[in-house]
């Protein structure tokens, strides 16, 4: 079984698969908590937006990807702070928007080719040693903000009010994790594709969440489960020659149910 790792792109799609699976629900956390599941979506939909984009001008689609996401958290988060479009039309007004752009930008390049395919569903030989390099120099950049600032984090997404009467820059901090949040989406798109990543960040923290432990503990138990989704979902996909993302995908919702069987047994 182990002869899979043999084949360098093999052995590039688990270093990725795996950082991803570590980054994805430690950002995932913090938006179910507080109640912004949707925004992974949104950003993956502006992603594509980037990936048409770079595709068109044949630079690296993962940086105008990052680009195209990260301008649209700032976007969405100053929206939501100014109180005059409220958060769920604001995630819908960006997600329309982005996916009106990726159609207009796939209209010109004259058609849906298959390197576009790949990012939109994730595809495990298309991740090239640059791409791995990439993905973990700015993971690197995500846990760090989440190591260092873990408790204000912590404290912003439980209670904004009680945060900012104890003096931390609530504003500041709900723009760092909608700018990680862009980060772990377009890094994601290699393997889980655009379509699927929300999935990723998502699923993982829910099925931890239904053991009823701490934040902490959470935050482990659905970093453990998006790892293991992301091992078996490439072992699956590598030998039935099935598609990585949507495998992945359907691990982390197989964890889910179990979850869901093994707590109302409780």
């Amino acid at each position: 079984m182990l002869e899979i790792f043999q084949y360098d792109f093999m052995v590039r799609a688990f270093e990725a698969g795996i950082t991803i699976g570590v980054v994805a629900p430690m950002i995932g956390m913090f938006l179910v908590v507080r109640r912004y599941s949707l925004m992974a979506d949104t950003l993956a939909h502006v992603s594509l937006a980037g990936v048409a984009v770079g595709l068109l001008f044949s630079f690296n689609p993962i940086f105008s990807a990052i680009a195209f996401s990260m301008c649209a958290g700032i976007g969405m988060e100053s929206l939501r702070g100014s109180r005059r479009v409220f958060g769920e039309s604001v995630l819908a007004l960006f997600l329309s928007g982005s996916l009106a752009v990726a159609v207009v930008v796939i209209s010109i390049a004259k058609g849906f080719n298959m390197s576009l395919f790949s990012y939109l569903f994730g595809s495990i030989s298309t991740v090239s040693q640059s791409d791995v390099w990439i993905i973990l120099s700015l993971a690197l950049v995500v846990f760090l903000n989440i190591f260092f600032l873990y408790k204000e984090l912590f404290l912003a997404s439980f209670d904004e009010e009680v945060a900012q009467a104890s003096g931390i820059p609530v504003r500041r901090l709900n723009l760092v994790i909608v700018m990680l949040a862009a980060l772990a989406v377009s890094l994601s798109i290699r393997i889980v594709g655009v379509l699927l990543i929300g999935a990723l960040m998502i699923i993982p923290v829910i099925s931890a969440m239904q053991y009823g432990k701490g934040f902490r503990i959470t935050l482990f138990i659905s970093i453990l489960f998006s790892v293991f989704s992301v091992i078996i979902g490439l072992f699956s996909s590598y030998y039935f020659d099935i598609a990585s993302g949507g495998t992945i995908v359907l691990v982390a919702l197989a964890l889910f149910l179990l979850s869901l069987l093994v707590t109302v047994k409780q």
